[in-house]
């Protein structure tokens, strides 16, 4: 991740969305509006670039820059990207950092034409199979692990793309999902683990659609068919759809904070709705310990949906404290330091009225470094709130994610260092409990076995090595190095 100050990003919790990936195979269709629409119902996942490209039958054309969806697409764009297959990525730099030449769709030529790809992880032996091909004097404009696979699959000596992309996942370790085109064909890939969400969908009968999230596909009026499955390959052209189990599937291990956090609340993954997971989430909470208090208060957005689950198994009445500044998005115009340090007041401002006197139940999704959490609690405190006693409905984080999520390092992270009573102390609550990990999964409502739950219990699914633990962002820094 680049070092540099991200605008209004450098405000953040410490806890990033990966990517989101949208494909569709529509010959009737005008795709690339379709794919723009499709991206804007993914924008939570990513918000430092965005790209779309299509194909015509015969060649690939597309666009992607820095930015928002809509900061980089206008209506001319749109209309001049004609095709009938159709691929699209927002992007939030986890391996890589955020310039263009890390913007994806990436595109590609393998001996059998042209092609673009498209992903959500990270993949643990990238490291080792970019300095393998760079051995080989194969180029390199970036510094993602998306690039890594690009380049796998243009110097792969395969007849298809099919057959490189099997050869891929045979190569990779790591978690992917991926959304793959050539001029006239669909691709979807999902790693042996499904680590990262990947589904699929029917539009108008002949149309085929791919996502990283249901919500996706309702947004543009596809219906949800089934999630890719892990170790899948599933294939969309004029032969309909076709779907390849190339790697077996050792266990599933999808990441458990697509339900705490990362999914949007419409979605659906496993079969399971996002928002009741974190209803439930905040109703288990209640089960351990409930204060005196006078009302339960979300922060927004992600902690809505568990404030309101405290508050109905609690009997205490729900009500808001924060409202959040719905137009912050992510900006090229960085803050001066004056403004950084007042970052929480730009997102979020209190209703004093509202807390004033009151013993207020604070329910968030997340505590990761507590640089936010101490602050908004410091709002709170300023309004005039006589007690807070903060709920979280996640277990505590205590290490870092290796999967495709831009975590902080193990000692950025507030629950590797200090006790919960120790986090309370230094938050300034009155009180803190922290959501088990048995009410967590009894929320989510399907077992511990599917999910990767590592950030909290350090059990990695896949295996990382450890020179990829104690170096994560090798590439970027070999790609700063060949720069300076």
């Amino acid at each position: 991740m680049s070092n540099h100050c991200r605008g209004l990003d450098c405000l953040s919790r410490g806890w990033h969305e990966e990517c989101g990936v949208f494909g569709v195979y529509a010959p009737d269709e005008d795709v690339a509006r379709i794919a723009f629409f499709g991206l804007f119902s993914l924008q939570h996942r990513g918000q430092e670039s965005a790209g779309i490209v299509v194909g015509d039958g015969n060649s690939l054309n597309g666009h992607l820059d820095l930015g928002l969806a809509f900061q980089v697409f206008d209506e001319k764009i749109i209309t001049s990207l004609k095709g009938f297959v159709g691929l699209g990525h927002v992007r939030y730099s986890t391996m890589g950092s955020n310039i263009r030449a890390n913007a994806q769709p990436m595109v590609g030529r393998h001996r059998s034409g042209p092609f673009a790809i498209a992903h959500n992880g990270n993949l643990l032996n990238a490291p080792a199979l970019r300095r393998d091909l760079e051995a080989l004097s194969v180029p390199f404009a970036g510094s993602s692990d998306t690039e890594v696979m690009c380049k796998l699959l243009e110097t792969s000596r395969t007849e298809t793309i099919e057959d490189a992309l099997v050869e891929l996942m045979h190569t990779v370790r790591g978690a992917y999902s991926l959304g793959i085109v050539t001029p006239d064909c669909l691709i979807a890939v999902r790693d042996p683990y499904g680590v990262r969400p990947l589904c699929m969908g029917r539009l108008n009968g002949d149309g085929w659609v791919i996502a990283s999230e249901t919500c996706a596909l309702s947004t543009i009026g596809a219906e949800f068919v089934r999630e890719i499955q892990p170790g899948e390959m599933v294939v969309c052209d004029h032969n309909g759809m076709r779907a390849v189990q190339v790697r077996d599937s050792e266990r599933k291990a999808c990441c458990i904070f697509e339900f705490i956090y990362f999914a949007r609340p419409d979605s659906h993954i496993y079969g399971k709705g996002v928002y009741n997971a974190r209803v439930r989430m905040g109703q288990m909470l209640a089960q351990q310990e409930v204060p005196d208090a006078d009302l339960v208060v979300p922060i927004p957005e992600t902690g809505i949906p568990g404030a309101i689950g405290y508050a109905q198994a609690s009997g205490i009445p729900f009500g808001e404290a924060f409202i959040k500044n719905r137009y912050i998005f992510r900006t090229f115009i960085a803050p001066d330091q004056r403004l950084r340090d007042l970052g929480v007041r730009m997102k979020l401002s209190t209703l004093k009225e509202s807390i004033a006197g009151r013993r207020l139940v604070v329910v968030d999704d997340s505590i990761v470094r507590g640089t936010t959490t101490e602050p908004e609690v410091g709002l709170l405190r300023a309004a005039g709130a006589r007690e807070i006693h903060l709920r979280v409905c996640s277990p505590p984080i205590s290490f870092p994610c290796f999967y495709g999520i831009d975590t902080s390092p193990q000692s950025q992270l507030i629950a590797a260092r200090m006790s919960v009573e120790e986090i309370r102390e230094h938050l300034g609550a009155d009180t803190l409990v922290y959501q088990t990990m048995e009410g967590l999964i009894r929320a989510v409502g399907l077992p511990k076995s599917n999910f990767c739950t590592a950030c909290f219990d350090n059990e990695y699914p896949i295996p990382v090595p450890e020179a990829f633990q104690m170096g994560k962002f090798d590439l970027e820094r070999d790609h700063q190095q060949v720069s300076e």
